[in-house]
């Protein structure tokens, strides 16, 4: 699903419909909200949503590596890599679908 069909998808919610939003004021609203956690994690907190699940930041040492093509040897710098952990509720909904 591309931000496209999520934005539709969240304009079609049952439990929306009844405000009456448009599609363009939906995705303003979406737009709102991943700069709401982007925002937060660049600051180094962690959101939390009970029951869907946490953003945070994990912080990754300096390394060594390998370049693929050539075999070469590169030093790899720290970095902070956002990250996403699924809540009890997310995942029971994801486990339930039967395939």
């Amino acid at each position: 699903m591309n931000k496209n069909e999520f934005v539709a998808a969240v304009a079609d919610n049952k439990s929306l419909t009844k405000l009456d939003l448009s599609k363009a004021s939906v995705s303003i609203i979406i737009d709102a909200v991943l700069e709401t956690i982007e925002s937060a994690l660049k600051k180094g907190d962690e959101v939390r949503l009970v029951g869907f699940g946490n953003f945070y930041v994990s912080k990754r040492e300096a390394s060594k590596g390998r370049n693929p093509r050539t075999g070469e040897e590169i030093d790899i710098e720290s970095s902070r890599m956002p990250k996403f952990r699924a809540g009890k509720q997310l995942k029971e909904i994801v486990n339930s679908v039967k395939s």
